[in-house]
């Protein structure tokens, strides 16, 4: 922390001058540093949030509140908070970045986060779905998904719909840990049993030995987090290759593993599962279509499906035009996140509020199946539970 210190001091000064600067045909562009992950298993996540920021932009002629907006992108390589740390510091120093934006995993938004606070540089945070993220976070606002508002609804779903038992498979690390204690919290509190749990490293994909395990124990049902991308994928594969689904054991997963791009992957397996997520690309309304269309035409690569990351990025970009609009093009970090706290709006996925007091978002959340349409697999909606907190609530 002190060697940080030493780094962001001196660079403030520059920092806070160069926000003073109003709007207009004079104005520096704004600027938004993006870490996000561009290689790795989740190598998709870095350009489908290329295009919802994109697409964003092209909604707005380019600007933001009259200025040109520059974003710089870093790729966190996965799973690497040093790396992500580092990549925020340099965004903030070197490149003077207005805004940060990130992160694919919660132990990276922990890291940028923290680059952050040092250097109050007003941070949303896309994904990072752990609990509890900015209580020392002041310069960060989260508009992604949190776990307690994913394994909750899913929980009481399964509750009154005949589910008795429930394994957990999850993750080995914070988001994976956070979300089966709220789903075994919610699903017992209801009347269901857990009778295990087992942890698996992140990025995991090969699933045998602890498949088996779900199999001796012959539940009701599996509560699966894994992370999206390639792990789900292997998961479902596994799940299907020893024959759990012909047991009638039934997966309930965290939507993350059922993401618009790596249902084609899986061929027919997913099919029928019941899954909770902040967002599905056939979400119904003109607002989804619209940004929808918008991301196709962002896309370069003419391969992608917007997906839960998409949409918070978009977000993310809306928060930060709504923050640069209300100063006229003197930005104050501290006056940004007075003009976040309690701000509202309707997004692509519904509406959604940033808490005035923790900074974390409220939105709706929605049980969904998945269900083929036409020639493919997509993540239909079926039930909407209304203003859920972070907490769950």
């Amino acid at each position: 922390m002190t060697n940080l210190r030493k780094i962001f001091v001196p660079a403030l000064a520059g920092m806070f001058a160069l926000s003073t600067l109003g709007a207009g045909a004079d104005a520096p562009p704004l600027k938004i540093g993006m870490v996000y992950s561009y290689t790795g298993s989740t190598a998709a996540a870095g350009p489908i949030v290329d295009a919802a920021m994109n697409a964003w932009l092209a909604q707005h002629n380019g600007m933001i509140a009259g200025r040109k907006v520059e974003i710089i992108r870093r790729d966190d390589t996965g799973p690497a908070p040093d790396i992500a740390r580092r990549l925020a510091t340099e965004l903030v120093v070197q490149d003077h970045v207005d805004f940060l934006v990130g992160a694919t995993y919660t132990p990276n938004g922990v890291a940028i986060a923290s680059a952050s606070t040092q250097s109050k540089t007003p941070y949303c945070m896309v994904n990072a779905a752990g609990q509890g993220l900015l209580a020392k976070a002041p310069y960060s606002t989260r508009l992604g998904v949190s776990m307690a508002q994913i394994a909750d609804p899913l929980a009481k779903w399964a509750a009154k719909s005949g589910v008795k038992t429930v394994y957990n498979v999850l993750a080995n690390y914070q988001p994976g840990i956070d979300g089966g204690k709220a789903f075994s919290d919610t699903f017992t509190a209801a009347g269901g049993k857990m009778i295990g749990e087992v942890l698996v490293p992140i990025n995991n994909t090969e699933f045998t030995a602890y498949i088996q395990r779900v199999k001796d124990a012959k539940p009701d049902a599996v509560f699966v987090f894994v992370g999206a991308g390639i792990p789900a994928v292997a998961f479902f594969k596994g799940f299907h290759q020893a024959g759990l689904d012909k047991m009638g054991i039934r997966i309930l997963a965290s939507g993350d593993a059922l993401e618009e791009d790596s249902l084609p992957q899986m061929g027919d397996e997913p099919a029928g599962v019941i899954n909770s997520l902040n967002y599905s690309a056939v979400h119904p309304g003109k607002l989804n279509r619209d940004f929808v269309n918008a991301f196709h035409a962002a896309d370069t690569t003419k391969t992608l499906e917007p997906d839960f990351f998409a949409v918070s990025a978009y977000d993310c970009m809306t928060a930060i035009d709504k923050a640069v609009t209300a100063q006229k093009g003197t930005l104050d970090p501290d006056k940004t996140m007075a003009i976040w706290a309690g701000l509202k709006w309707e997004s692509p996925r519904g509406p959604i509020q940033i808490d005035p007091q923790t900074r974390d978002i409220t939105q709706d959340m929605y049980m969904r199946k998945v269900t083929k349409q036409g020639a493919k697999y997509q993540n239909v909606e079926f039930s909407t539970i209304p203003a859920v907190k972070a907490d769950g609530t």
